[in-house]
């Protein structure tokens, strides 16, 4: 169960991060910021930030056991 939270914190986290670093025309190095159309949106995203924000999160829920 920790691994869904901690999925839906890292989504929110990737999101966040690059919509913030992707709006100002950056691709933020590292974090290969890219953005992809869905419909008739355009979004930012980035799976480095996604996997590294999941692991982290899922690594402090094992914590709080």
């Amino acid at each position: 169960m920790e691994i869904i939270k901690s999925a839906f914190l890292g989504a929110v986290l990737a999101w966040t991060i690059a919509v913030v670093i992707g709006s100002q025309g950056s691709s933020g190095g590292q974090l290969m910021i890219h953005q992809m159309a869905m419909g008739d949106l355009k979004v930012f995203w980035s799976w480095p930030v996604f996997f590294g924000g999941t692991g982290i999160a899922w690594a402090l829920m094992l914590l709080q056991r």
